[in-house]
């Protein structure tokens, strides 16, 4: 559309009808969305816990949505079959008529300009503000490549008529050169040939150059496949498929029909004294001497003949390559209307079986909003959307059976559908990331890892044995110094005994943090409760520089004890 100098009102009517045709594309992605987000949102504000509880079960809650969804679902059956060829047929012809609109023309500087009828236009430069064009060639070849026309100018301008059907190209300070072949009297081939040579100081030519928007008429692209609804699809089916059979029948019967070494396939033969055509059933004369033609006494005679024989095989060949590209052509029109019947259905199921997606998933989750049905929505179309296009390209192509090409998507998500309702109704937690971090929880206590994702120490009421600053020191600079150790062992794990080492290591860390935690929980200091509760659980990369800042710490703190 860039160039093409349409009007607001074009380019609006061309996206409303794009707009329209998307709906097939949007809306299982919306009702997938909406349905997510609407039981994520009864989920987290326990609205759907509460109306189980009182007895109410998920499909009786989900009854009225269920509805409105078959309602949403058999309206869009309507729509691709009536509504959806309408605008496809609208969109199409406009799109067409901007494409065979001719676009401004913009001359290049230093290269030709082929965009003119017949015209080759040359400028070395041209002045943008006031439209002046210098060193102009033109080569005129309206009237074809013998009565060519060369014309040079010094300056020139370009512009339109008024109702935009013409180019005006007013040259100035030139000469024009003009062949007279076709006139001239004597031979094509002759060494002198007259022609016409013209200086002027002004010249005006004009060129045939539609620049206007013409609407095409849209009677061609409703008889395509885009534009017809079931009953029209089927006619158009039926037609191909008969076409189809009467090409194969006639090419298959021409094949086999055809005579090979002067032999016929039909025979005459008398019944009853009446002559009937019936099939060869054998050869009645001896076979050729194929040899005879190598040996013949003529050298250059058998090339004529294997010759013959091969051009004649050639004719055959191009002959039934041609009528299999009509064939070919056929039957992929007839795949494309076939596809196009099955996707009147299509829509109405992905709608069903979006909705059986969403809902109990979003019943799953138990989360609202934009942000988790969002991403959700968006990785389940994904998925949708790689099968179906795949499915529809294979169809197109004839790689695979048109149903099993269209419904592949449908067959692809269904089960998924089935599956999340069943979750749902059995109220599993298949999505309760704590019900996860438990049994991770479980699983590391089962390996000897006995913490928590927290520390919970808190100020004891009474205190057996006091925290001695001297030892608390002393175990401090103990836990630092393997904590160092550790460190140092964090760049050699590119081997199997680093590994090993780098595990030891930590392990023995983790103990000496147990011992280190349990001795300073007897302190009487709130500042080091909270640094205890602050020291990381879990000792990995991003942790070791917390835990050395909260060592130093406790050691600065003791140091201050020590002195008092």
């Amino acid at each position: 559309m860039v160039g093409k100098g349409l009007d607001l009102s074009v380019i609006a009517e061309l996206f409303f009808y794009a707009a329209v045709t998307m709906v097939p594309t949007a809306l299982p992605l919306s009702i997938l969305l909406a349905s997510l987000m609407t039981f994520g949102n009864l989920g987290e504000r326990v609205e759907l816990t509460a109306m189980k509880a009182s007895g109410i079960s998920l499909f009786k809650i989900m009854r009225p949505l269920i509805i409105l969804i078959v309602a949403v679902a058999t309206g869009a059956f309507f729509f691709q079959n009536d509504i959806l060829p309408v605008a496809q047929t609208k969109m199409w012809t406009l799109m067409f008529s901007i494409r065979q609109k001719s676009p401004e023309v913009e001359i290049p500087e230093k290269s030709f300009y082929n965009q003119l009828n017949g015209m080759n236009l040359y400028v070395a430069h041209k002045d943008r503000e006031s439209g002046r064009l210098d060193s102009v060639i033109v080569y005129d070849t309206s009237r074809g490549m013998d009565k060519a026309r060369i014309i040079m100018a010094d300056s020139g301008r370009i512009s339109f008529t008024e109702d935009k059907s013409r180019v005006r190209i007013q040259l100035y300070q030139g000469e024009m050169y003009e062949d007279f072949r076709d006139n001239f009297m004597g031979s094509s081939t002759s060494r002198y040939l007259p022609f016409r040579r013209e200086n002027f100081e002004e010249k005006i030519a004009y060129i045939a150059y539609d620049a206007n928007f013409n609407r095409m008429d849209d009677s061609l692209m409703r008889q395509q496949y885009i534009g017809k609804n079931i009953a029209e699809l089927r006619s158009s089916i039926d037609s191909i498929n008969h076409r189809v059979d009467s090409i194969r029948n006639i090419t298959s019967t021409e094949i086999k029909e055809r005579m090979y070494v002067d032999v016929p396939y039909y025979e005459t033969r008398y019944v009853d004294h009446q002559p009937i055509r019936v099939a060869r059933t054998e050869v009645n004369h001896a076979p050729y001497d194929l040899d005879s033609v190598f040996n013949s006494p003529r050298p250059d005679s058998y090339r004529s003949y294997v010759n013959g024989a091969l051009n004649k095989a050639r004719r055959a060949k191009n002959e039934f390559e041609f009528k299999s590209l009509a064939l070919d052509e056929d039957q992929k029109n007839l795949r494309r209307h076939q596809i196009e019947m099955h996707k009147k259905f299509t829509l109405s199921l992905a709608c069903l079986v979006f909705f059986f997606i969403g809902a109990p998933l979003g019943a799953i989750i138990k989360k609202g909003g934009l942000g988790m049905p969002l991403i959700i929505s968006v990785m389940l179309f994904i998925v949708y959307f790689i099968f179906d296009n795949s499915g529809y390209k294979m169809a197109r192509d004839g790689k695979t059976d048109v149903i099993a090409g269209i419904w592949l998507s449908t067959f692809v998500m269904l089960p998924l559908g089935i599956f999340f309702t069943y979750k749902a109704v059995g109220d599993t937690t298949m999505f309760d990331f704590d019900a996860y971090r438990r049994a991770w929880r479980n699983l590391r206590r089962r390996l000897g890892h006995h913490y928590d994702d927290e520390r919970t120490f808190v100020l004891k009421e009474v205190v057996m044995d006091d925290v001695v600053p001297e030892e608390a020191i002393e175990i401090i600079d103990t836990t630092r110094n393997k904590l160092n150790d550790y460190k140092k062992l964090r760049g050699k794990l590119f081997n199997v005994a680093g590994v090993l080492k780098a595990y030891t290591e930590k392990k023995r860390l983790r103990q000496m943090l147990a011992e280190l935690t349990s001795y300073l929980s007897n302190t009487r200091s709130h500042h080091v409760i909270a640094m205890l509760n602050a020291l990381p659980t879990l000792i990995y990369p991003k942790t070791v520089g917390s835990l050395d800042n909260i060592l130093t710490q406790l050691r600065s703190f003791y140091e201050t004890e020590q002195q008092k």
